[in-house]
């Protein structure tokens, strides 16, 4: 249904996409197995990293709480996506009304940004720990990190809600189907028929002030690590050192790579295949929660051991 109001329809609702060229029941059948999967070990292990970080009160340090903040965000990824995902595979629902569209993009760019800011603070976790262990504890404490909590919220919301308001005030008077099983910002923008130069410009400078300087700041983090390693520490602990780094710079490069990846597409691949829009939007935001989990379980020795303990209580 569409609202006209001086010779520009204003639309009821949005249509969002599948898999291009796959979108018939029958793929639509096979093709939920294997998100079904992702899902569920998104969920299952991000609440897993939850749950041993909580009960376990060996894990109850500063680099644990950044990480139950990483899990989160990832559970906060997956379940602003999941119904909207599932309900085209499983039962062709490809209507989303604007107001809907507006909320979940309100929790999808939310929880992307406030994971940038959490890898952010991780990095700075690490280079505390490594670069002045002694003041580790007295820079890192309980109340510092609830704050820091509250401020990467508080940051994530203010830098997000204009974004939207503007969104708000656009005109659609022509196509209204959306490239991907979600509503993403850009996305929406593009089918709007009045200018949207104030929005797009806005949105690129929300984006460099903070996944752009987050990603930054980490890059500098990480070279004062490897210049202070490599000056004080034997060859031991620089491997020590590094080894504590390897799962943070993993989620670095499995969250910031296919965020820009969709990012240049959507800037600059205007011509490129519908199919690949789609898939490097689900890459986007499935893989940092599938692999973010596995990552620290297998690569910190404390979760392992935590996961692992957890497992055998429930079959003794």
């Amino acid at each position: 249904m569409l609202f006209f109001n001086q010779s520009i329809f204003y639309p009821a609702v949005f249509f969002l996409t599948g898999i291009p060229g796959l979108e018939t029941p029958h793929w639509h059948t096979w093709i939920s197995i294997p998100f079904c999967c992702l899902y569920v070990i998104a969920i299952s292990g991000n609440g897993m990293i939850l749950f041993v970080i909580i009960t376990e009160s060996s894990l109850h340090e500063p680099m644990y709480y950044f990480l139950s903040m990483l899990s989160f965000m990832d559970l906060g990824l997956c379940l602003s996506t999941l119904v909207t995902v599932l309900g085209i595979f499983w039962f062709n629902a490809r209507e989303i009304s604007f107001d809907a569209c507006i909320g979940q993009m309100f929790f999808i760019h939310g929880f992307t940004f406030m994971e940038s800011s959490v890898l952010l603070a991780m990095a700075f976790d690490r280079f505390i720990a490594i670069c002045n262990p002694l003041r580790y504890a007295t820079i890192l404490t309980n109340s510092r990190i609830i704050k820091v909590g509250f401020a990467i919220v508080l940051r994530g919301t203010t830098a997000l809600v204009p974004l939207l308001v503007l969104l708000k005030r656009l005109s659609f008077c022509g196509s209204h189907v959306l490239h991907h099983s979600y509503c993403f910002h850009p996305d929406v923008m593009k089918l709007s028929c009045t200018d949207t130069w104030v929005n797009s410009t806005f949105g690129l400078a929300i984006v460099i002030s903070t996944a752009g300087l987050d990603s930054v700041l980490i890059l500098l983090s990480y070279v004062l690590i490897i210049h202070s390693v490599l000056c004080i520490a034997s060859p031991e602990e620089q491997k020590k050192a590094f080894g504590t780094c390897v799962s943070h710079i993993s989620a670095v490069a499995i969250f910031y790579i296919p965020m820009i990846s969709l990012s240049l597409v959507h800037r600059f691949g205007r011509h490129a295949p519908p199919l690949v829009h789609t898939l490097i939007a689900n890459v986007y935001l499935l893989i940092p929660p599938v692999m973010n989990p596995i990552i620290y379980s297998v690569k910190t020795k404390q979760i392992r051991k935590a996961v692992l303990k957890v497992f055998l209580s429930k079959l003794i």
